[in-house]
């Protein structure tokens, strides 16, 4: 997260849009309306940054240079 903002991809298929948080991508969820996916992002971001759920895998950054 930086600054208070996470990035997230998303798109629409069918009457559905689909989304996940960029920093974990094995996490997908849904809405019926763009505004509502993007409520469902913030509720999925607090669920998985908790600690409450076992096992989140995340995307990191490694230097190897």
């Amino acid at each position: 997260m930086i600054n208070g903002k996470i990035r997230f991809l998303y798109w629409k298929e069918e009457k559905f849009w689909i989304g996940y948080l960029e920093e974990f991508p094995d996490y997908l969820t849904q809405a019926e309306s763009f505004e509502e996916l993007q409520v469902n992002l913030k509720d999925l971001y607090n669920d998985l940054s908790s600690g409450k759920i076992p096992f989140v895998r995340k995307i990191a950054e490694l230097e190897v240079a």
